[in-house]
């Protein structure tokens, strides 16, 4: 039974995930305030002492919502885009760089992107630039790492679960079940890819 430790795991993609791996999986959740355990992703000393917590993993999935800064571009500071980019994109970098460091020699790592870098929104400017960015680590990290060793990213489109809450942000964007999310990182999880991206819900 491979144990997979999943950060974010009370957010919308991580309850599908973990509901789709506890069937066969022993899943250690992970949040920011609730979970086994709470990391903050801004903080490289507080995802250190996750790991020293729980040292012995076989994947380490990142699906944690982060917070990344929406604003019209002409609103959008300095800060806005470092606090965007140190959780988003520095706090995932850092799961993997961290984890390589600690963890055995098979273990697996997916991070979490979305459709903005490709099919971008209004005032999403930060978030599209974070999801190239993350996209861009993983394709090059992985070739970077010993070959027992795997680093993939899901893009997911418009969760339907969210869709009350975010399709007003989203018009006309086509929506996805968390539960068939769910399945890529499964996939991500399990596979023998590395450096890939699976895109789910907008492959058109």
């Amino acid at each position: 039974m491979k144990k997979v430790l999943l950060v974010g795991a009370t957010g919308t993609i991580g309850a599908a995930i973990s509901r789709e791996l506890a069937v066969d999986c022993d899943v250690v959740s992970v949040g920011n305030s609730s979970g086994d355990f709470q990391v903050d992703l801004g903080d490289s000393q507080s995802i250190s002492e996750l790991y020293q917590a729980v040292p012995d993993v076989d994947a380490v999935i990142c699906a944690a919502a982060c917070g990344v800064v929406f604003k019209p571009l002409i609103q959008m500071s300095r800060d806005d885009y470092i606090q965007s980019f140190q959780s988003k994109f520095l706090g995932q970098v850092d799961l993997v760089v961290q984890g390589l460091q600690c963890l055995h020699q098979d273990v697996s790592f997916t991070l979490t992107t979305g459709i903005l870098n490709v099919d971008p929104i209004a005032n999403g400017s930060a978030a599209a630039a974070i999801n190239s960015a993350v996209e861009g680590f993983a394709r090059a990290a992985a070739m970077d790492v010993d070959g027992r060793q795997r680093i993939n990213v899901v893009s997911p489109g418009l969760l339907e679960e969210s869709h009350q809450k975010l399709g007003h942000l989203f018009p006309g964007y086509p929506t996805v079940a968390g539960s068939r999310v769910s399945k890529a990182y499964r996939k991500s999880v399990f596979g023998l890819r590395t450096g890939h991206v699976f895109k789910v819900g907008w492959e058109q």
